[in-house]
């Protein structure tokens, strides 16, 4: 761990630096989190840059790796664990379905690959119909990826089929809100 790339940055380490990200995505104000680490929104601008720079640098992949580590653990930290990210009691419901419930997952993670296509940002769809933020969303995606790994072939092929049809679900919703496809009109 003795790597150039692991060195913290204005006293900021990739555990603080992630912590840091995941609150700020999560809803907590970024001010509120700059102040808790002792920095102002200049010296986090330069942070931001400079892990983000080391993970595309890092020519071992361990800061990109340990970044997804640390992002998929609720790991405590002592500075930020005292500020609150806005979440409504809708979005707590969901959000322990979603831990719990994997076609629930399925399901979402194919509605936002949906919006995507559709020009929307998926991750503020499932957060303004959902209330899940895109910190809690991406954490369990990271629990449901270590499960994925010791599924069999069949169970990895069901849990992508249901997601499939429901991005095709969602899409056909997405298509008729913006009244239809390009193509929808055009015929062979």
């Amino acid at each position: 761990m003795g790597s150039k790339y692991l060195e913290p940055i204005h006293g900021i380490s990739l555990k603080d630096y992630t912590a840091m990200v995941k609150k700020i995505i999560a809803g907590a104000n970024s001010e509120s989190v700059y102040t808790a680490m002792g920095i102002d929104g200049t010296i986090w601008d330069e942070v931001n840059t400079l892990w983000m720079q080391r993970m595309t640098e890092d020519p071992n992949f361990e800061v990109v790796t340990l970044y997804g580590q640390y992002f998929g653990e609720d790991l405590p930290h002592a500075k930020l664990d005292a500020l609150e990210a806005k979440q409504s009691s809708q979005g707590a419901e969901n959000l322990e379905r979603l831990k719990a419930d994997r076609y629930f997952y399925e399901e979402l993670t194919g509605a936002r690959d949906a919006a995507y296509q559709y020009g929307l940002d998926g991750a503020q769809w499932i957060l303004e119909n959902f209330g899940i933020n895109l910190a809690d969303f991406q954490s369990v995606a990271m629990k449901y990826m270590e499960i994925r790994n010791g599924e069999s072939s069949e169970e990895t092929l069901a849990y992508l089929e249901y997601n499939n049809e429901k991005q095709e679900e969602y899409a056909e919703r997405f298509a008729a809100e913006r009244g239809g496809n390009i193509s929808d009109d055009v015929k062979f």
